[in-house]
């Protein structure tokens, strides 16, 4: 599926090449302000990283490959949102986001991890999604909170950003979970 609306002002689109001059125009544009909790940032100095990063993504082996989708808000990018390190034997899957300086506050990240809860469930016929958030990243982390994840602990050292290693809070859903939520 390449489109999935979430409501009438956010709908989600897979991921192609012919997006990647406004992936990468809005990670330059808001560079100071991702790059606070998002280690990619800086690493994607030039627009062929982003068509690199995307590439990848394209490019990886038939049904298999994780989805990753470009956030629309009226018409206008707002960001991305997608699965990551899916383990398709063991039906569990990562949920990664990251939004627009000018599109925070909006509901959209919220709405759109609410969509695609729904999609892994139903559609990827996954069991566990789990979302990680630095250590401090308030905003982040109040989205699984929000959506009824529970809290498992923290991933202590998990991320290496700007010569700092992060502590990672988890949070997971499990599908049986979800059934109290419906």
């Amino acid at each position: 599926m390449d489109h999935l609306r979430v409501n009438p002002k956010v709908r989600l689109e897979a991921v192609n090449l012919s997006m990647a001059p406004v992936i990468f125009e809005t990670i330059d544009r808001d560079r100071d302000f991702l790059i606070q909790w998002l280690p990619f940032v800086e690493y994607t100095q030039k627009l062929s990283d982003t068509e690199n990063f995307i590439n990848s993504l394209v490019t990886q082996p038939g049904k298999k490959r994780d989805k990753v989708f470009a956030i629309w808000y009226k018409n206008e990018f707002a960001g991305l949102i997608g699965f990551k390190d899916t383990d398709w034997v063991n039906r569990k899957t990562e949920l990664g986001y990251w939004l627009a300086q000018n599109m925070q506050g909006k509901g959209i990240i919220t709405s759109s991890v609410e969509k695609l809860i729904g999609y892994a469930f139903k559609k990827l016929k996954m069991n566990r999604i789990q979302i990680k958030v630095a250590k401090g990243n308030s905003k982040s982390s109040a989205i699984p909170i929000k959506l009824g994840f529970q809290y498992e602990g923290t991933e202590r050292a998990g991320e290496l950003h700007r010569n700092k290693i992060f502590d990672l809070e988890v949070y997971s859903l499990l599908k049986s979970d979800r059934k109290h939520h419906i």
